[in-house]
């Protein structure tokens, strides 16, 4: 045997101390990625959006790799435990974690996360991104935003607004609501959309900021009325119905989805599963799919999404702060 087979540890210092390159663990990982199973920690229980992305992009994943990708559902604290699995996980590409607007969210009302929501993490690709929908009982005296907004500021009777739960995107939306507008009203969480939905119709409170997909059936059945869409421009979908923006500038709120990793994914890893995602999300099915759940396809770089979530986390800290909103 060769001296360098019977001590590779002192070749590779003296190379080291000579200067010379020496391959990383990762330098051919991406060859031969995935060689075993690949988890993807979804912050879900199974239904729902969330885990329906992620057993979606699994089963593309598969296909590709020829390796199994399983869904890992850990729901609970509001997708606080998913994120910190993912976080203490090894950066070596088998664990995934398919992430939501909640993620940057929770930055904004929970103070002590015990993890950064951007920092301690490898973005890899936003996935999905979509608007809320404003929606009221019919009977509302408000037939367009304008008069929305207008009886907002004149009611002379308490104003309640319902959500999917504390710190959901319709709870953030309605906090947005009242600090732009300067108005007075009361936040009633619901334990998920369809309750607060069934409430709305039955007429308990007064608005609700909800996600496309539940909300889109009921108005088209005329058992709620659409006001507005918060996307920053009306929807191909949904073109009689106005954007917030055109009547209240700047307001805007996007429910999105996206993958990724932990913290220190080596470049050529990151480089590879970022390739085989987008080609999905950019794909005729997923485009097909997403648009039928109210939603649209974006795939974006590594960096792009990173900037764009450490712009969300500011957002929502400010919309925090300045609305006094109670989180517990």
């Amino acid at each position: 045997m060769s001296f360098i087979a019977r001590h590779p540890t002192i070749v590779r210092a003296l190379l080291l101390a000579c200067g010379t390159v020496v391959a990383t663990p990762f330098a051919g990982a991406a060859d031969t990625y995935p060689s075993r199973p690949v988890r993807i920690i979804t912050p879900a229980a199974p239904g729902g959006t969330t885990d329906y992305l992620a057993r979606l992009l699994a089963g593309r994943l598969t296909e590709t790799w020829k390796q199994q990708a399983i869904v890992d559902n850990r729901a609970s604290a509001s997708g606080v435990n998913a994120a910190e699995i993912t976080k203490n996980a090894a950066p070596d590409g088998y664990t995934l974690f398919l992430v939501y607007h909640q993620h940057t969210v929770n930055a904004a009302i929970m103070p002590k996360l015990p993890y950064h929501p951007v920092n301690d993490f490898t973005p890899i690709t936003q996935m999905t991104e979509a608007a809320l929908l404003l929606i009221v009982n019919p009977s509302h005296p408000a037939k367009s935003l304008k008069e929305f907004v207008d009886w907002s500021k004149s009611s002379k009777e308490p104003i309640n607004f319902g959500s999917a739960g504390i710190g959901s995107g319709g709870h953030m939306a309605g906090e947005l609501y009242k600090m732009v507008t300067g108005i007075q009203a009361q936040h009633i969480p619901y334990k998920g959309t369809g309750p607060a939905i069934v409430d709305l119709i039955g007429g308990q409170y007064h608005f609700n900021f909800a996600g496309l997909a539940g909300a889109l059936v009921q108005t088209r059945s005329g058992k709620l009325r659409a006001v507005a869409v918060t996307a920053p421009k009306r929807l191909k979908a949904l073109p009689d119905v106005p954007a917030m923006t055109e009547v209240l500038p700047g307001f805007e709120v996007v429910g999105w989805y996206g993958l990724m990793a932990p913290a220190n994914l080596p470049k050529p890893l990151l480089t590879k599963i970022h390739a085989d995602t987008a080609a999905y999300v950019k794909s005729p099915e997923f485009v097909k799919r997403a648009s039928a759940d109210g939603a649209e396809a974006v795939s974006n770089d590594p960096e792009t999404f990173r900037q764009f979530m450490l712009a969300d986390v500011k957002k929502w800290a400010e919309v925090v702060k300045r609305s006094g909103a109670k989180f517990n």
